[in-house]
């Protein structure tokens, strides 16, 4: 009974208060004014914390929101950056491959050769640079025993094998390669020959001939297969061959054959 009694006054209680609120707030006839302004002043502080603490609290939603947004942008612009640079290298690269391409095509002797441009495709795998593959074979008129040069008349090697679609070459520091060579100035002849740890050496020079350090050495000619006047180095250090009948040089190449990307292959001409 106490408990109904006590809900029965709650309720009454709540309906006073409701209603003096409600014409507080209604204000007919402005009576209930300063009422109006008691409470307004008691519940202004009130009011203004919970307005800045709502405005905390969005500016920290913002603000926690904004930091998601920032890493998933941030994302996006890294993803973006990797491709444009994976796409950048590969312009840089096609734009090396067409420069070389036209170097290569423009310093080609045409008015001795006729020829066919070869990419490389494969090296020897021993590191000891025997041999290089390239993408052009029989359908492109390719066969065994054909010089193939770079960079003009740098002479690289010889076609040792031909296949339907490609081709290996042998390089000049291959030591089953032997050229029959000359020097550009003096004209002493001898042969050119591969040798592991010392690339090429020019041998079977006369000791009656000179070789002058520095000078080129060239194709011969002698023997055919291979054209005349093909550059293969220069003499850089001359000695005596042991049992001094000749004299011998080691051979400086001006290309390095195991980094070129692209060779000409000489068909036929003089």
């Amino acid at each position: 009974m106490f408990k109904s009694f006590y809900n029965r006054k709650i309720f009454r209680v709540i309906v006073v208060v409701a209603v003096f609120g409600f014409l507080i707030f209604w204000n007919p006839f402005n009576f209930f004014d300063f009422f109006r302004g008691v409470i307004f002043r008691v519940a202004y502080p009130f009011g203004k914390i919970l307005f800045v603490s709502s405005e905390k609290t969005k500016q920290t939603i913002f603000f926690v929101s904004s930091i998601g947004e920032m890493k998933s942008e941030n994302e996006k612009l890294n993803d973006e950056n990797v491709r444009l640079a994976a796409e950048n290298a590969m312009l840089r690269d096609m734009k090396k491959e067409n420069d070389i391409l036209r170097e290569q095509n423009n310093l080609f002797p045409r008015d001795r050769f006729e020829g066919q441009m070869a990419q490389v495709i494969g090296r020897d795998v021993g590191g000891v640079g025997n041999w290089i593959m390239i993408d052009k074979g029989i359908r492109d008129g390719i066969s065994d025993g054909m010089p193939v040069i770079a960079f003009g008349k740098n002479l690289v090697g010889r076609v040792k094998k031909a296949y339907a679609t490609s081709s290996q070459v042998m390089l000049l520091s291959n030591p089953e390669s032997s050229i029959n060579a000359e020097m550009g100035m003096t004209q002493a002849k001898g042969i050119v020959r591969g040798e592991y740890g010392l690339g090429l050496i020019l041998d079977n020079v006369l000791q009656t001939d000179k070789i002058d350090i520095g000078d080129e050495i060239i194709t011969s000619g002698i023997g055919g297969g291979m054209p005349r006047g093909l550059l293969i180095g220069k003499a850089k250090e001359v000695y005596a061959s042991p049992d001094h009948l000749f004299w011998r040089a080691i051979v400086f190449q001006l290309i390095v054959p195991t980094d070129l990307r692209f060779v000409s292959v000489i068909k036929s001409g003089q």
